[in-house]
């Protein structure tokens, strides 16, 4: 017996055809041990994906299939089934640019995507590296591809994304603010969203009782209320109504330190305040290596957390350690979404 209809079934893109991701995806496909993890569907243009191939200086053997309906019944899994999409023609794009064209092929492959996932023919999506103006220009009516997302897929309740570092994983109450308005969007609800959120996330990748700490705001954690009283009006308080919930959250730690304590291994997750507070500390960490999960959707999705990289797409020089993690994740997460799924069927 075949073990195709076992695996969760994950949809790959090529992310923005001006940029790194189709180079990126065909080395990842290229790798033996890729489809062990999942039932592979790579969705997008032919001729993007023969340009992926030949920057990578690889060829990857796939299966074509006529729509992702097809793809848990297919009889073989250990090659990654290929299902062509017209969405931009090779005239239209400039490597090393943003452009209309550009993005909005990457929001019809995405679109496409998602509503295989909410048909139940794939469990989770990994897309390759996108670029937020080029959608725009291409039709995107959102800041960003997480609130994109949460519209199409109908999402009312909180979400957020989240940045990973191969076991190090955060969340942020604000994200893409201008620093002076993230004072006020702190509040004891939004605390708690965000640290339940990761909680469950976290089991879903795996991690059966997830240590998740939360950051301060202010310098030296307010230092009694001298530096701000963030910490002892919102912060603590939102810590001590998790912990009422039977959530084991700490905190709030000094922002300063906090990574430290991760770095030594005390926590599975940080919750931060506001975008940067955690990205610096996980890009320094390691920049190459991560990941971003948006979080509170319905379906899992995945992407390396770098960016086109589009001074150096069509070099065959991009890292593919994120993308590979991304992927990894999404099977995980896949595999967990699946079963929920079967379980309550």
């Amino acid at each position: 017996m075949t073990t195709t209809q076992h695996k969760p079934v994950i949809a790959l893109t090529l992310g923005d055809p001006a940029g790194i991701g189709p180079e990126l995806i065909a080395r990842l496909l290229a790798r033996p041990e890729a489809c062990q993890h999942a039932n592979i569907v790579l969705a997008g243009d032919a001729w993007l994906w023969r340009e992926g191939q030949r920057v990578a200086g690889v060829q990857v053997r796939t299966q074509p299939v006529p729509g992702f309906e097809a793809l848990r019944d297919r009889p073989d899994s250990t090659v990654p089934a290929w299902l062509e999409m017209d969405t931009v023609r090779q005239d239209e794009v400039r490597v090393g640019l943003a452009q209309p064209a550009g993005g909005a092929s990457v929001l019809c492959v995405l679109d496409a995507c998602m509503d295989a996932a909410q048909d139940g023919h794939i469990d989770a999506i990994c897309f390759a590296p996108l670029n937020k103006y080029a959608m725009k220009l291409g039709g995107m009516a959102h800041n960003d591809e997480l609130h994109h997302f949460a519209k199409y897929l109908g999402v009312t309740g909180y979400f957020c994304e989240f940045n990973t570092l191969g076991d190090l994983w955060t969340s942020r109450v604000s994200s893409h603010i201008p620093l002076k308005d993230a004072a006020a969007a702190l509040s004891v609800d939004g605390i708690k969203d965000a640290a339940r959120l990761i909680h469950r996330s976290l089991q879903a990748n795996g991690v059966a009782q997830p240590r998740v700490a939360v950051a301060a705001f202010n310098p030296h954690g307010g230092d009694g209320g001298t530096c701000g009283r963030e910490e002892i009006d919102i912060i603590a308080p939102a810590v001590r109504q998790l912990n009422d919930e039977g959530l084991p959250v700490r905190g709030p730690f000094p922002a300063d330190t906090i990574f430290l304590k991760a770095q030594a291994g005390e926590f599975d997750a940080i919750v931060t305040m506001y975008h940067d507070q955690g990205q610096i500390a996980l890009k320094l960490l390691g920049f190459s290596r991560g990941v971003t999960v948006q979080g509170g959707l319905p379906i899992p999705i995945t992407t390396p957390a770098h960016g086109t990289a589009y001074d150096i797409a069509g070099q065959g020089r991009a890292d593919l350690d994120a993308t590979w993690q991304a992927f990894l994740i999404a099977c995980r997460m896949g595999a967990s979404h699946r079963a929920s799924r079967l379980a309550a069927a």
